[in-house]
């Protein structure tokens, strides 16, 4: 495909908040008649970002004109210099409001790293809460650990409790720092006793590396009366794992799976394509004429690439489960494709959502670089382009309450159980839902568990982040 411009052809439907506060600080915005000259050091990279937005950006009509914009922006309120990063923010469509999503990172290579799920970590999750109203001490749960991670190889899992690291006591100021800054950490493990958290004797020493999440993380099958229940807890729509997908849901057919437990409380979004792929596999009488999803972009777009408004229809698996009605299990951290799935499967099966309101976000975005050789910047950035609707045109989930809930289920009952434990918290109501039937508060358990009352600093929080983006992105339409 010939365009006029150079772009990393990667549609991102971007659907989070940044773990990175460097990406998230909210510029200064500043307008009138520019003053640059074309010696200016930063007019260039600015004048490239406001091109790119003018030709994709879903608000690109709402764009000042260019010469009514400071070309020479650099610096933003806390005084950091970033050429590109604060002149783009400048220009977005009453951000961080009704454009809360379109983001630039300095380094594409970087950025690119994260939407494939790569980054350099320990390889583990975090709810770090108050260990009492004193809001002194922390306490981490340990959430999930990704598989073949540092953290995983070191013994590391979830349900542990984590009360120092390398000998320091977590507290409400080094709670993120101690986890960011070390290289090397030793996790002093804990146990519940006398009524608080106290360290077992038990330590577990992990160092950094490249992690590589493994999204299809854990799966089995429930029998229950007559129903056989599918179990899968997915993490993240990276293609690179479709045939593995494909697998686990071959073996839930094998076992005349009939009921569907997806738990996607974890999962930040990922490929549309695997999106699709997934949503093929659950529908009930997939058919090749039914659309999944369509597609909304700017005008511009539209005329220039009529073919995105060709819609995405499901696909005939082999493995196709069709099922009746599909229970997945949500959190704020539910977002882009997992919510995706939710919106598309809806028109055409019973979608019952067991846990919190997810995160909320219908638009997406294109992965935009300078490809000059040599590149004259190594910018990378994230411009929403693009609204998507299901067969139905419905898209009403793009607000910060997402979608809410069937059943609200508050997932803060410490330590985490293990994954597919029958009387773990999200995973209890579900089966009660499918079988009618209550189901034992503790079917497998030996340990104390209790709801904490102290404040949750942040929940589900992991120190990958590449696990923290919010995103789906697919092959642009050619």
């Amino acid at each position: 495909m010939k365009t006029k411009l150079n772009t990393f052809l990667i549609l991102i439907l971007v659907i989070g908040a940044f773990s990175c506060k460097k990406d998230t600080v909210e510029p200064t915005t500043t307008t009138g008649t520019t003053t640059s000259t074309t010696t200016n050091p930063n007019a260039a990279a600015n004048s490239w970002v406001y091109d790119q937005l003018k030709e994709w950006y879903l608000w690109s009509d709402k764009l000042p004109n260019k010469d009514k914009t400071n070309l020479t922006l650099v610096t933003g309120k806390d005084g950091d210099d970033d050429i590109a990063k604060y002149y783009f923010y400048s220009l977005l469509n009453d951000y961080p409001n009704t454009d809360r999503f379109s983001w630039i990172r300095e380094n594409i290579t970087d950025l690119t790293n994260s939407l494939s799920g790569v980054s350099t970590a320990f390889g583990f999750s975090r709810t770090a809460v108050y260990l009492d109203n004193t809001q002194t001490n922390v306490v981490f749960f340990i959430s999930n650990v990704t598989t073949n991670s540092p953290a995983d190889k070191a013994g590391l899992k979830r349900g542990d409790i984590v009360l120092t690291i390398n000998g320091t006591q977590i507290n409400g100021t080094n709670y993120a720092t101690l986890i960011s800054s070390n290289e090397i950490a030793t996790f002093g493990l804990a146990e519940y006793k006398n009524n608080t958290y106290v360290l077992s004797g038990k330590t577990i020493t992990a160092t950094k590396a490249v992690v590589q999440n493994d999204p299809v993380q854990y799966w089995k099958v429930i029998e229950k009366g007559n129903k056989k229940i599918g179990y899968l807890l997915y993490t993240q729509f990276l293609g690179a794992y479709d045939d593995k997908l494909k697998q686990v849901f071959a073996e839930f057919k094998t076992k005349g799976v009939n009921e569907l437990v997806l738990d996607l409380r974890i999962n930040g979004g990922g490929l549309i394509s695997t999106a699709d792929l997934l949503s093929s596999l659950i529908v009930k009488n997939p058919n090749t004429n039914n659309v999944i999803h369509q597609d909304e972009w700017n005008a511009n777009i539209k005329a220039k690439y009529p073919s995105v408004a060709t819609p995405a229809k499901f696909t005939i698996q082999a493995s196709n489960l069709n099922l009746n009605r599909l229970v997945v299990l949500t959190s704020n951290g539910t977002a882009s494709a997992s919510e995706l799935i939710i919106n598309s499967l809806r028109p055409y099966m019973d979608v019952i959502i067991v846990g919190q309101n997810t995160y909320g976000k219908n638009v997406g975005s294109i992965t935009i670089k300078d490809e000059t050789n040599p590149a004259r910047w190594a910018w990378g950035m994230q411009p929403i382009v693009l609204r998507t609707v299901n067969s139905k045109g419905e898209s009403a989930y793009g607000t910060k309450t997402g979608f809410t809930p069937d059943y609200l289920v508050s997932d803060n009952v410490y330590p985490f159980k293990p994954w597919g434990d029958e009387s773990e918290t999200l995973l209890k109501k579900a089966l009660e839902v499918i079988t009618g039937s209550v189901i034992p508060a503790e079917a497998s358990a030996s340990r104390s568990f209790r709801t904490m009352s102290t404040t949750v600093l942040e929940q589900n929080i992991s120190d990958n982040p590449a696990d923290n983006r919010k995103d789906m992105f697919a092959t642009f339409p050619k």
